[in-house]
């Protein structure tokens, strides 16, 4: 092909993408995108200029353990939290990927060639070569760019929904394993008061001052007493491990969890907390699904225009040594599909979002009136038990061993203030757990701390 050949094919390519890539058909990002949420994403390692997700080996945490210790490392291992930032990833990319230019077409086609005769050599042959451009319409790839945005907006709150859920699933571990430690710890000492009170019963027993029954009774309560220090032990066993497993891990090492477990406080009103639901990225999320949708009908609107696709390029005669430009212009007949059958779908999810706005509101708010109603049960229980229940029932087994030691009470009347004292304590330690997790369910369902709701309120300038 001659010089003066590939010199006007050269000119035609440069035409041809600078008409296609022009200020009118580019797309403003800046426009198409929505505010993003404050969400912090796990590191990724880089290779080879390539982000590339690598799982790391988890390191378990040593020593004595707290709340936020064990926020921190379960948020920075969790394999199914990785999994979710992967998909906002993900939605980076289709958010590239939606901006990009379609590919130019470079074609090349001989003809007259092979023949027979004089036909038979390259002589008498035609060389076309050609470069195609698609050219979409009716801003197709500016609507497509600004559904990808919002694809990845929903991605992001989705994540911090997942988020959330494992904050919440955290702190309920964590609250298990204060429970558990309280609990074993309860069931040692009844280990050793009926260890006391067996030893008590055997002097007794040999000095003639009582039924050999009564050894008989206490040995089989200080057997009780061991199996539920087991029952306690298991327990505290179960919940390190599923605390371990929101890490990733499976052997924890930590040496025991510290808080405030007994420490509790009043909550504000339902109706003060309902104000904060739409923190709940579950919530948020529909506002932005809305707008997702409608972007997904403007882009289905705009499909029904056909896009039109031209090149231009140059025919070689190399019998002669002749040339002559070409030029090709395609336009699509929407004569059966206009793309109503999509714009039609389109138009029925949007008119979903927001029902489905609704539906979620109102679940969240029911089960934001469940959680307060148990936090508030639980608060009163706990109240009850601490300052009324719990002090008689210590009186009461102090009364009755000091009896029993003195002669006046049979050994049924101490073993009966000992399961009482034991039971209310367990109570106790039940209702305050239950406390903390309805107060994390709250926390989950709201976004955000109570404290923070509490300060927030505290600081509202007093109107009256």
């Amino acid at each position: 092909m001659s010089k003066k050949t590939l010199m006007s094919l050269l000119l035609i390519s440069i035409i041809i993408l600078g008409g296609c890539n022009s200020p009118q058909s580019r797309t403003n990002n800046s426009e198409a995108r929505t505010p993003k949420p404050d969400i912090k994403y796990p590191d990724m390692t880089k290779q080879n200029d390539t982000e590339v997700y690598q799982t790391k080996e988890v390191n378990e945490p040593e020593g004595i353990m707290t709340l936020a210790e064990a926020l921190n490392f379960v948020l920075a291992n969790n394999p199914k939290l990785q999994v979710t930032y992967l998909k906002v990833r993900a939605a980076e990319a289709q958010e590239l990927q939606a901006s990009l230019l379609p590919n130019p077409e470079l074609e090349i086609e001989v003809e007259e060639l092979g023949g027979t005769g004089e036909r038979s050599r390259f002589d008498s042959s035609e060389t076309t070569v050609q470069i195609g451009q698609l050219v979409e319409l009716a801003g197709k790839r500016s609507k497509r760019t600004r559904l990808a945005a919002f694809e990845k907006e929903t991605a992001e709150l989705d994540y911090r929904a997942e988020r959330l859920d494992i904050v919440n699933e955290t702190v309920k571990a964590f609250i298990d394993i204060l429970a558990a430690q309280e609990q074993l710890a309860l069931a040692e000492e009844l280990v050793q008061l009926s260890e006391q009170a067996h030893l008590a019963v055997v002097q007794k027993v040999e000095a003639g001052k009582n039924a050999p029954i009564d050894q008989t009774m206490s040995k089989i309560e200080l057997s009780n007493t061991r199996i539920e220090a087991e029952k306690a032990r298991s327990r505290l066993i179960s919940a390190r491990n599923q605390i371990a497993a929101l890490w990733g891990g499976q052997n924890p090492t930590f040496e025991k969890a510290a808080g405030d477990f007994f420490e509790s406080a009043d909550v504000p009103e339902l109706n003060q907390l309902t104000e904060m639901i739409s923190q709940n990225p579950n919530v948020a999320r529909w506002s932005v699904e809305k707008e997702k949708r409608r972007a997904a009908l403007e882009l289905e609107k705009a499909r029904k225009t056909s896009d039109i696709r031209f090149g231009g390029g140059l025919q070689y005669f190399n019998e002669g040594d002749d040339s002559s430009f070409i030029l090709s212009l395609s336009i699509p007949v929407p004569l059966f599909d206009r793309n109503q059958g999509n714009i039609l779908e389109a138009t029925y999810m949007l008119a979903q979002t927001e029902d489905n706005r609704k539906t979620v509101e109102i679940q969240t708010r029911n089960a934001l009136a469940e959680a307060v109603t148990t936090l508030s049960s639980a608060h009163n229980e706990i109240t009850i038990l601490k300052e009324e229940v719990l002090p008689s029932a210590q009186e009461a087994f102090n009364a009755a061993r000091e009896g029993y030691n003195e002669g006046k009470f049979e050994y049924l009347v101490v073993l009966d203030a000992q399961r009482t004292l034991y039971e209310v304590s367990g109570k106790y330690i039940e209702a305050t757990a239950k406390y903390h997790k309805a107060r994390a369910d709250i926390e989950r369902l709201i976004g955000r701390d109570i404290n923070s709701v509490q300060n927030l309120l505290n600081s509202k300038p007093d109107t009256n």
